[in-house]
């Protein structure tokens, strides 16, 4: 059967430790999209791994597979399965030959046409990681990317160079008004004769290790054999291009009907297995776009938030920024259950919000004197909506191993009252509770390879 793993909120809900949790029962983990801007914190034993590439299966000996919905930099790669490897694992990890390839062109172009976007005071830059994400796709979907399985060929890549770094240095030049001559490290990532170098040495590393597939050949020969898949998304359903809050989107899609697109194993082979939502108890958001449950207020929900944000670990894996705090909304999960056709959900940090003085969950919104359920489907009205909150009985802090060694029953009532709550809102079950970092504090109760 197939699992797929989907961000429910705005990513960082903790989808790596169901992932790797679950991952144990897999015996293949794809990527299905984004890039290294994506960022999953797995801890094993004790052990934090912080990946933002490799998929989080590779801490459990899985064999991982980057898709061909996946942006690929692959110094980001090689540095995170040599990084794994000094510290004593051997981690098999594969490259779709159709995924595309994060140029050092790209990541300059992100940054430089965030600068424009915060230059000119209309509030429109994204606040992306600067990864080169963006530039990629764009390139993907104007036939002009450069893909793996160029690299693998050195006349084929310098071919696709020639055609593609004219065509970018223009943009700088022509478009945006920069010499590249005043910086060498921009000028650098323009040199179609150093990329070639650089780039060709790539393809050979992927070539020698045997790291690169023709991922849906390779995904339906696993499947048809009776191999485990799952599927792990990147990000959250509301930074979804199609069905996020657009601009402040990533260029992909998270939700779960990209897990075929971005793989090339048949749609019907993926949804006919579980499709499992990751929800973090409260709400967080690193960039910019709307929050309505944001704690940003007097100095008391600045407190709370402070609160929050450390217990939780709230700073991003990727870029150590501070993240954004807000409770709960429960319009933005009924619109990720939809989009997506969860069959269950999982739902982290529960301990994070053990002691607070209050608690409350968004049930739904007011907009221009109407209530509505669901997110709206422009950034201009999302902004516009306040939130209707439901006040809920708080509870003390708790021993987490404790807990995940007893099982649901040992939650706080309150606790166990919060999760059917929100399960009946969504009217989706609660398959497992994360109840600390290690995937052994973990509640499951469901899992999803056994249903």
């Amino acid at each position: 059967m197939t699992l797929t793993i989907v961000g429910s909120q705005l990513g960082d809900e903790g989808k790596g430790a169901l992932v790797d949790r679950w991952g144990g029962d897999a015996d293949v983990v794809v990527r299905y999209q984004g890039g290294d801007n994506a960022g999953h914190t797995v801890v094993e034993g004790g052990a934090e791994y912080k990946l933002s590439l490799v998929p989080s299966g590779a801490v459990r000996g899985t064999t991982g597979i980057l898709g061909n919905g996946c942006v690929v930099n692959p110094k980001t790669l090689f540095t995170e399965i040599d990084d794994l490897r000094e510290r004593g694992l051997d981690p098999d990890v594969r490259v779709a030959r159709r995924a595309h390839v994060i140029m050092p062109y790209h990541r300059v172009l992100d940054g430089i046409e965030e600068e424009v976007k915060a230059d000119d005071d209309a509030g429109d830059e994204v606040g992306t990681t600067g990864r080169g994400i963006g530039p990629t796709y764009e390139d993907k979907a104007g036939r002009r990317g450069i893909r793996i399985a160029d690299l693998l060929d050195p006349d084929v890549l310098r071919e696709k160079l020639e055609y593609a770094v004219p065509q970018k240095r223009a943009l700088v030049e022509d478009v945006y008004g920069l010499d590249l001559a005043d910086d060498d490290d921009r000028a650098a990532a323009f040199d179609v004769d150093a990329l070639h170098e650089e780039f060709a040495a790539i393809g050979e590393r992927l070539a020698d290790e045997g790291m690169t597939v023709n991922c849906s050949d390779y995904l339906h020969r696993r499947h048809a054999a009776g191999d485990e898949i799952l599927f792990e998304g990147a990000q959250g359903t509301h930074i979804d291009v199609d069905h996020g809050n657009y601009p402040f989107v990533t260029s992909s899609n998270p939700t779960a009907g990209a897990a075929s697109v971005g793989s090339g194993l048949g749609v019907t082979k993926v949804g006919d297995g579980e499709v499992v939502g990751i929800v973090k108890s409260y709400l967080s958001r690193v960039g910019e776009g709307p929050m309505p449950t944001e704690l940003d207020g007097d100095g008391d929900e600045e407190a709370l938030a402070d609160e929050i944000r450390e217990k939780g670990g709230e700073f991003g894996t990727v870029t150590g920024r501070p993240r954004r705090i807000g409770w709960l909304d429960l319009p933005m999960l009924r619109h990720a259950a939809r989009v997506s056709g969860f069959t269950g959900v999982a739902v982290n940090h529960v301990d994070v919000l053990a002691g607070l003085d209050e608690l409350k969950v968004c049930t739904g919104y007011e907009l221009d004197g109407e209530t509505i359920d669901t997110v709206p489907t422009t950034t201009d009205r999302w902004e516009r909506c306040e939130p209707i909150y439901e006040t809920l009985d708080t509870w003390q802090p708790f021993d987490s191993a404790a807990v995940a060694e007893a099982g649901y029953d040992a939650l706080p009532d309150a606790a166990r009252e919060y999760l059917e709550f929100l399960a009946d809102e969504i009217d989706t079950p609660v398959y497992a509770v994360g109840v600390g970092p290690d995937r052994e504090e973990t509640v499951e109760l469901t899992n999803p390879f056994e249903e």
